[in-house]
């Protein structure tokens, strides 16, 4: 890029603060890694409170890369304490408390999911720590002393706490401990920079209140936009069912990515890609084409990405006609005691989450069995032999390929 810095505010919404303090003598981020002779030690915390990452959550990982590209040392740290209590941001209700395995389980698949982003391999390119190993071994002085460096006034202005003290929903003392103690991990591991979304900036700003208290150089906090989801409309969630997962095959990551809304493609490039933002193509189909290539590169390879292009080009143009279709995902009828009704085997195959949306997109006329628009939920189905290496889809994005 013609910028030395381009990688770094690449997608930035804010980087704070961005003006001289008693603390922090240069003017601003760029100029602080300008100034310094040593890497800076950037932090992502992430609380694994789940069990999948989607490409929302790619795009802080994304920029701890890029931070490592240039040369800095990048402090991913596992919320296995602070997962415990849950993050209360942008909640209307306490989060339900996991246990202790849950919690190392769901960790283990993070750091699975995020190998194709971050650098593994450098030496002195990637710490990961888990705040148990400062947390765990607070005593009761020390956490009084945490909960002094902040009012409850402080506390009731986070924009979670407010509206849910207004709408008189139950704020629990534990809940006012959680960014305390995501500030204190700023403290433990020395962070010159924590990454967040735009959701965090009160958690972040407690890591440099935190960090002047105990007598350090407060940190620098970088804010990166949420990503919208596919359906242009809201944040990315599991739980709206508009997300691209990083576990997703490359057919399914494929066929969402090149249907998202047009005005959403700047941002997906942006956030997503390192592609240099004037040379992409003016048309959109185009564009939504070389962003699922792209994007599905990344995590499962340029074989798999131009494979998965030509299927989806298949089953939308030529479906039942001699396709190649050895990259759809499979579902074995094994899994289904025949005779059976049809809702019940769409249900299974996991095109939907449950027999009653099956029967509904049956009814609306979303399911086709290679190309041929299916409508009876009832349809009893006798034997599995004639479904062997079919293809059944939902809408233009969910595909599954029958096998014994």
């Amino acid at each position: 890029m013609a910028d030395a810095f381009d990688w770094l505010e690449r997608g930035i919404v804010e980087i704070f603060p961005d003006q001289p303090t008693s603390e922090l003598p240069t003017e601003n981020l760029r100029q602080k890694i300008a100034a310094d002779d040593r890497p800076l030690r950037i932090k992502l915390g992430i609380d694994p409170t789940g069990s999948d990452i989607h490409l929302g959550h790619s795009t802080l990982f994304r920029k701890l890369r890029a931070f490592q590209d240039a040369g800095h040392t990048a402090v991913l740290i596992i919320g296995d304490f602070t997962a415990r209590i849950g993050d209360p941001t942008g909640k209307s209700e306490v989060r339900k408390q996991l246990t202790e395995d849950q919690v190392q389980a769901n960790a283990k698949t993070y750091l699975e999911q995020v190998r194709p982003i971050l650098d593994f391999d450098t030496p002195g390119r990637l710490e990961i720590r888990y705040n148990s190993e400062w947390l765990s071994g607070l005593d009761l002085t020390q956490i009084l002393q945490l909960l002094g460096t902040m009012t409850v006034g402080q506390m009731l202005a986070k924009e979670g706490f407010a509206e849910r003290y207004r709408q008189e929903n139950p704020i629990f003392l534990h809940e006012f401990l959680y960014p305390l103690l995501q500030g204190y991990d700023s403290v433990a591991v020395d962070a010159d920079v924590e990454l967040g979304g735009t959701d965090q900036k009160f958690n972040l700003a407690v890591g440099r209140d935190l960090q002047r208290h105990f007598g350090k150089d407060p940190q620098f906090g970088l804010l990166m936009p949420i990503l919208n989801g596919t359906d242009g409309v809201q944040k990315m969630s599991k739980s709206l069912n508009n997300y691209v997962g990083l576990l997703e095959d490359p057919l399914s990551m494929y066929s969402k990515l090149e249907k998202i809304p047009d005005d959403l493609i700047q941002q997906y490039f942006e956030l997503l890609t390192n592609l240099p933002l004037a040379e992409l193509p003016e048309n959109p189909r185009e564009a939504q084409k070389l962003l699922g290539l792209e994007i599905v590169g990344q995590y499962h390879g340029a074989a798999a990405a131009l494979k998965a292009q030509a299927t989806a080009i298949g089953l939308t143009q030529r479906p039942g006609q001699g396709t190649a279709t050895d990259s759809v995902p499979e579902f074995s009828l094994a899994a289904v005691e025949f005779p059976a009704k049809l809702f019940y085997l769409v249900g299974a195959s996991g095109l939907c989450k449950s027999s009653s949306e099956a029967r509904r997109q049956l009814q609306g006329g979303a399911i086709r069995l290679n190309g041929e628009k299916l409508t009876d939920p009832n349809q009893m189905i006798d034997q599995p032999d004639a479904l062997y290496d079919q293809v059944m889809q939902m809408g233009k994005k969910k595909f599954v390929r029958f096998v014994p």
